[in-house]
């Protein structure tokens, strides 16, 4: 059953239909750079953001709450942000599909729409819970889009090396890229009723952001970005800056194992097919999900190859919890450790006669 279009508002005099622009893919992928454009365009980024650092002293353009939201649920999950796991989206999974979330989602976003109908809503860590989002924006009226921004693997891996220190290495970075960008693709194929997505070069969008958004507009018939005006347009020229590319890297550079570098890699060559026209074909689709099927292949050999590690690590951990416990309370004494409902049942006197032994009478006098 096709949605009704709501009534004109004073809020929105042209009655423009409601949307939300999903911003997806990969930290470090450029994600911040459209999200800034498209609101300095015009479209409506919910406040408070996060406010910028010095990994992105121009700003991430994401509400706080988005951020807030997901790593509580992600906490809960015991899911990475960048996860290189494939069951990890399972564990997401039951979450999206939770009535109380989903309510949680859509009561967050109804009052947004009175500052603006075309939202736009970014966060590394959304891709993990797109199935959510789309079905709280419809239960809002509004018709969701989706926005992926693509950057070359080695430079995500490397982008996330420099600004957050990542120790977990370049195998982990690649793969946790790899399972997020072809999860990304298979969640935002629009099913029926939706606006449609689009697939953006973060090269593309330094190079040329005018034909860039522009095209991205009128793919997903974004009112905002179609009808921008012309002060809008200068403040994005002021905003853009060609050195946001700061680092470049390729595949080689990572040293990869050689079965993760080829699956990068095609990953990589076939997500590029979707930026460009007509890319985004039945065949395409086919296609990662061969290569989905390949990544999941290939993790549960290399997890079934390193389970002793993973043992190994477990055991160590437990060691140093055991060994900062005793750290924290050298003073307790046998006495101490006995459970309670335990010294409860001792006798009074028994008791009494115990702590004279050890010299630890109490004076009641």
């Amino acid at each position: 059953m096709t949605e009704q279009p709501r009534a004109i508002d004073e809020m929105n005099p042209d009655g423009v239909p409601r949307k939300v622009l999903f911003v997806a893919g990969a930290g470090r992928s450029g994600t911040s750079t459209l999200a800034g454009i498209v609101s300095r365009l015009g479209m409506h980024v919910p406040l408070p953001e996060v406010p910028p650092d010095d990994s992105n002293p121009r700003g991430f353009s994401e509400p706080q709450w988005v951020v807030d939201v997901h790593d509580q649920w992600l906490a809960e999950a015991l899911v990475q942000v960048s996860d290189s796991r494939p069951t990890a989206w399972f564990d997401t999974g039951r979450i999206c599909s939770r009535e109380p979330a989903r309510i949680r989602v859509s009561e967050w976003l109804e009052p947004h729409f009175a500052e603006h109908p075309e939202l736009v809503v970014k966060d590394p860590r959304l891709s993990w819970f797109l199935g959510l989002w789309r079905v709280a924006a419809i239960r809002t009226g509004a018709t969701p889009v989706f926005a992926t921004m693509l950057r070359p693997p080695a430079e995500v891996v490397g982008s996330k090396q420099k600004y957050y220190a990542n120790k977990l290495g370049s195998a982990h970075l690649a793969a946790s890229w790899v399972n997020m960008l072809l999860h990304t693709e298979r969640a935002t194929r629009p099913p029926e009723g939706d606006g449609g997505r689009v697939f953006v070069r973060y090269e593309d969008l330094l190079t040329d952001w005018v034909r860039t958004s522009t095209a991205l507009g009128h793919a997903l018939g974004l009112q905002t970005i179609i009808h921008t005006r012309s002060d809008q347009i200068r403040e994005v020229h002021r905003f853009i800056d060609p050195n946001l590319r700061r680092v470049t890297a390729t595949l080689d550079d990572l040293a990869l194992p050689r079965r993760l570098h080829e699956l990068t890699g095609q990953t990589w060559e076939e997500l590029n097919k979707l930026a460009d026209e007509g890319g985004d074909t039945a065949q395409a689709r086919a296609t990662f999900d061969q290569l989905r099927e390949e990544y999941v292949d290939l993790y549960e050999e290399a997890a079934a190859i390193s389970r002793s590690s993973s043992v190994h690590a477990r055991l160590q951990g437990r060691r140093q919890a055991l060994a900062e416990s005793a750290a924290e309370a050298p003073s307790r004494s046998l006495a101490d450790r006995v459970p309670h409902d335990v010294r409860a049942a001792i006798p009074p006197s028994v008791r009494r006669g115990v702590r004279k032994a050890l010299g630890r009478e109490r004076d009641d006098r």
